[in-house]
């Protein structure tokens, strides 16, 4: 049950194609808290299927909504069956070698010399900080599952953020990533008790001309982070990223809506992700242009290095078919149970 204030419904811009193709929807519904690494937002993904669905809105749930007065859109609380719900736990990777220098001259990313960039010591510290907050609010026990980009940043912020304890070099057990990864000056990473990791290409950084956004072939990171599952990478050497071909911000965000609605099909409940800044913002800013600037900004504004927002999707196209795991049929065994206001009706 969503409880809050009075949310606002709000829509996103499609192309007439994607509009005309992809007709039911899901939506995204931000979690709100009083840590920093939280925002509150609510998106509505299109989704391919074949049946008719209501139009597209989201459902900013936060203090500092307009109400009713303040905007020209419809208002109301909102109620989803939870088993039509997923979590998901949005993070941008930790502050790479290529930030330091990218933020002081923009041209910097044209360097080769931050091929595949790997993180800094600042970095580290902050990937310890949120890994302190993942534990401490009990994030880290809930997670079913981490999807990573397949670049060095990202892999080390993962298993950094959500790696096991205590690493012991035993033979049964292959480490998370080992020692000193990506000139990382880090003992290696346990993966015992921790969720499984897997690498998807699809949330990958802005692709092309920027050698930072390059990667490695997927065998070299199979050495450095061995237990991370890189099965869904079809090949082995990077044909993605181009020399002289950036996508286009609008592909961006089509990759980012391909994302989303292959993260639908899995079976997880609650799932992290960790990727990267131009990824999120060209996805996120596809949604929440009928609702107030500030709500928009708050849904689009960049994320920094090692946030992390929260946000539930949700199902209202009835494309799930998985029965819920906790509702009960009642009436069990059976007995007259004729609701009190229909018998006040009768009489």
């Amino acid at each position: 049950m969503l409880l809050g204030p009075t949310p606002c419904f709000i829509g996103i811009n499609l192309t007439p194609e994607l509009t005309r193709r992809q007709r039911n929807s899901l939506s995204f519904l931000a979690s709100s808290s009083s840590s920093s690494f939280f925002s509150a937002a609510s998106i509505t993904i299109p989704v391919r299927s074949q049946s008719t669905s209501s139009p597209l809105r989201c459902s900013p749930l936060h203090p500092l909504s307009p109400c009713r007065s303040e905007m020209d859109t419809t208002a109301g609380l909102s109620l989803f069956p939870m088993h039509r719900c997923k979590t998901l736990h949005l993070v941008r990777h930790a502050q790479g070698i290529h930030n330091v220098e990218g933020d002081k001259n923009y041209k910097a990313y044209m360097s080769p010399e931050y091929f595949d960039a790997h993180i800094t010591p600042l970095g580290w510290q902050q990937v310890d900080n949120l890994r302190k907050h993942v534990h401490e609010c009990g994030l880290a026990k809930r997670i079913d599952l981490v999807i990573t980009s397949p670049l060095l940043r990202t892999l080390q912020t993962t298993v950094g953020v959500f790696g096991g304890e205590g690493y012991t070099d035993r033979m049964d057990i292959v480490p998370l990533m080992v020692a000193n990864a990506g000139n990382s000056g880090r003992a290696a990473i346990s993966s015992l008790n921790c969720p499984p990791i897997i690498a998807v290409e699809l949330c990958r950084e802005h692709l092309g001309v920027h050698p930072c956004d390059k990667r490695r072939n997927i065998s070299d990171y199979q050495f450095l982070f061995p237990a991370i599952d890189f099965s869904l990478i079809e090949s082995d050497e990077d044909t993605w990223w181009k020399a002289d071909v950036r996508e286009t911000k609008e592909e961006v965000a089509a990759r980012g809506l391909k994302f989303l609605n292959w993260l639908w099909t899995r079976k997880e409940k609650e799932i992290a992700i960790v990727t990267h800044s131009g990824f999120l913002f060209h996805t996120l800013s596809a949604f929440g242009n009928d609702c107030h600037p500030l709500v928009k900004k708050e849904i689009c504004q960049h994320f920094a290095n090692c946030e992390l927002r929260s946000l539930v999707i949700v199902d209202r196209s009835m494309m799930g078919l998985d029965p819920s795991a906790t509702n009960y049929p009642g009436k069990i065994p059976s007995g007259l149970d004729l609701p009190s206001d229909v018998v006040d009706e009768k009489a």
